[in-house]
């Protein structure tokens, strides 16, 4: 049986972002239940670093976490980033949205300008500009379209170089309280921990169950995203991550003359291997071709992901109260990536009981906005 200091189970960007700070403290070892790192929900993300995801807690870790993404020139993590700007596009009912949104941007020192829709044409030409589906604009020129591949393989790596490992095909299978100790059984072999890590994304309180401990009542969604080709003859990959203000969709390039397309679904599912619905598909594709003038004849490619959330949509992150040595490190929903060095640093500081990051403080970010118990009473009422 492997010994080690703190086993995670989950290898997405939520427990490799982790690893790679945990291990600096001592033996670590992730095991993941598929065949590579970021099999489901990481590994299908568009991510786009930008603040028209979640409420302020979510825009703050954000906001905290932009200067580890966008790393300056010669750093070794500057390729985990490029700028791309990020258009938040509005109906004319939809202006205290766009004033909401303004706000957020001014408060965080944003590089922004609002602008009329006409002027949104001069960076997305293919818009309808009008009351009826682009009024008005925000448009954010420090938005990143982040690699997380390489943000993934950056992380594996550190974790490796601190002694730490990475096991795949290691599905859990049992889970028990031994000696003050965690027994893991799993497709890898057994091991026992000091510390047990739950970043098991969608599979969270299936993985809680196994340990016999409290659920936070994590809720997987369902989203889609389709490929398509662009406009022929034109080069489509400066145009800006464009997002409706609300319900709608999102449009950007993928590369090679192509382009991504997500109705921003969220349809409830359970934990699985998550595929695209004809009716999601033919949803996108609609909304795209109403709002713009891009016909979308073929579609080369769709697939969908789970982005997993908490009952209040915040992460979860911390020891219960009733359980020793159990963390959780889950519900990071669709910013995961945008927000993990700033999670990193808060899972690591609250699971080795050390000081809390003085940016967090000064934010008025702290510790029982992440504390489990939150979400097991509001599930239990």
């Amino acid at each position: 049986m492997c010994e080690v200091e703190t086993l995670i189970i989950g290898g997405g960007i939520a427990g490799l972002s982790l690893a790679a700070q945990i291990a600096r403290h001592g033996e670590t070892i992730v095991l993941e239940a598929e065949s590579a790192p970021g099999y489901h929900a990481s590994g299908r993300s568009v991510a786009i670093a930008h603040f028209g995801l979640g409420e302020r807690v979510v825009r703050t870790l954000t906001a905290l976490s932009l200067p580890d993404l966008a790393a300056p020139p010669g750093d070794e993590r500057a390729p985990y980033a490029v700028k791309h700007p990020a258009l938040h596009i509005a109906r004319s009912e939809q202006a205290h949205e766009l004033d909401a949104l303004e706000e957020v941007h001014r408060a965080f020192g944003c590089d922004f300008a609002r602008i009329s829709g006409e002027e949104a044409l001069t960076l997305l030409p293919v818009l309808r500009a009008g009351p009826e589906f682009c009024h008005e604009a925000i448009v954010d020129h420090g938005a990143l379209k982040l690699d997380t591949d390489a943000m993934l393989q950056g992380h594996l790596k550190d974790l490796r170089m601190a002694g730490g490992n990475l096991l795949t095909g290691a599905r859990v299978t049992a889970i028990e309280r031994e000696s003050g100790r965690w027994a893991v059984q799993s497709a890898a072999g057994p091991f026992r921990a000091k510390r047990l890590v739950n970043a098991a994304g969608a599979w969270a309180d299936e993985i809680a169950d196994l340990a016999g401990v409290r659920k936070i009542g994590i809720e997987p969604r369902r989203r889609t995203v389709i490929s398509f080709g662009g406009p022929g003859g034109v080069d489509v990959s400066l145009w800006p991550f464009t997002k409706t203000v609300g319900a709608g969709f999102y449009i950007l390039p993928e590369g090679n003359g192509r382009l991504l397309a997500s109705p921003m679904d969220e349809h409830a599912s359970t934990p699985c291997d998550a595929a695209p619905e004809e009716l999601d598909i033919a949803t996108i594709a609609d909304r795209v071709q109403q709002a713009t003038t891009l016909p979308i004849r073929r579609i080369a490619h769709s697939w969908a992901g789970l982005r997993s959330f908490a009952p209040d949509e915040l992460p979860v992150i911390g020891y219960p109260q009733d359980t020793p040595n159990f963390f959780w490190f889950a519900g990071q929903g669709g910013y995961g990536f945008q927000t993990s060095p700033a999670l990193a640093r808060i899972g690591e500081a609250l699971m080795l009981d050390s000081e809390w990051p003085r940016d967090m403080a000064a934010a008025d970010v702290h510790p029982k906005l992440f504390a489990p118990e939150r979400c097991q009473v509001r599930i239990s009422e």
